[in-house]
């Protein structure tokens, strides 16, 4: 049975024990999920059991921070499509693109022949992921919460992609620079910190938001912590009212944003009063990837530049 099922790639675990237990032999479908098709076996992040006969080879990924997060465990000469704005590294930009951030080119999936599909749990379609997993492919979904989920989803993957040396050496090194910047900066003098996500309409996170907790390891307060929503709409209103002693947002570019120019408007802000309005590189602290703890090290480094100065 077990050498039988290792000539069917396409067909994931759950998918196969869906179908044998439908078949009224579920007694024999935990035998196969448990024995024959467990040599390659993690937990995604949704806690649905992902279960391979052999490492992936031909991998798609479904979102930029998870093309990063493969390349950088050494992964990368296995991904063979992903989604629009995989920019990084540069190999990633010729690599196929299987859709969008609001659809799936399904027919250019099933043609790429993939035996591994990683997903992003809150970036993407549902209903195409669910078509996926319907198609019997092999479906990871990811969704990190913290920067302890950034590292576990390096291991995970390494153990995916017969990578897991590699994996485990990048989210030790992840893990070690993340608790080095904690070290040096959480004890510091705290200081109000408004964090921008967009600006029309004014977008930011609250504490359930990864960003949140660098911003606390970096020795500082997000000022709307408190509200509900993960990515709460904030008036002008408020922001004046909670009166951060730092604003920073994202650039794409080394050039100064338009954001950072309108809020030289409201000289009220103790943060615009005293110049500590910063800019820092949207693609490390936005994607969830390796590249986030560079993030946090220029997250840091600018409330602690407004700390120095006051």
């Amino acid at each position: 049975m077990c050498r039988w099922l290792g000539l069917m790639p396409m067909v994931s675990a759950k998918q196969l024990v869906r179908q044998l237990a439908h078949s009224g032999i579920g007694l024999l479908a935990t035998v196969v999920s448990s024995q024959c098709l467990a040599l390659v076996n993690v937990v995604d992040d949704r806690g649905d059991p992902v279960s391979l006969a052999s490492p992936a080879t031909r991998v798609i990924s479904l979102a930029p921070n998870l093309t990063e997060l493969l390349f950088h465990i050494g992964a990368g000469d296995r991904v063979v499509g992903v989604m629009e704005y995989s920019d990084f590294p540069p190999a990633a930009k010729t690599l196929p693109r299987v859709g969008a951030h609001n659809h799936f080119d399904i027919e250019t999936i099933l043609a790429l022949r993939p035996d591994l599909i990683v997903g992003w749990d809150s970036g993407n379609p549902q209903s195409d992921l669910i078509q996926l997993d319907e198609l019997g492919l092999p479906v990871f979904v990811s969704e990190a919460q913290d920067v302890e989920g950034v590292s576990s989803l390096m291991r995970r993957l390494g153990t995916l992609t017969g990578q897991q040396d590699q994996a485990n050496q990048q989210a030790d090194a992840f893990a070690r620079e993340v608790a080095r910047l904690q070290a040096l900066y959480s004890g510091r003098r705290r200081l109000r910190v408004f964090y921008q996500v967009w600006d029309q309409p004014i977008y930011t996170l609250n504490r359930e938001h990864i960003i949140n907790d660098l911003i606390d390891a970096c020795g500082g307060e997000n000022i709307f912590a408190d509200l509900e929503r993960l990515a709460p709409v904030v008036s002008l209103e408020s922001v004046i009212a909670r009166d951060p002693e730092v604003i920073v947002g994202g650039r794409d570019t080394s050039a100064t944003p338009p954001w950072m120019v309108r809020w030289q408007r409201w000289s009220g802000i103790t943060a615009v009063r005293n110049a500590h309005v910063y800019a820092i590189d949207a693609n490390h602290i936005g994607r969830m990837g390796p590249r986030l703890v560079d993030g946090m090290e220029a997250l840091c480094g600018v409330i602690d530049k407004a700390r120095r100065a006051s």
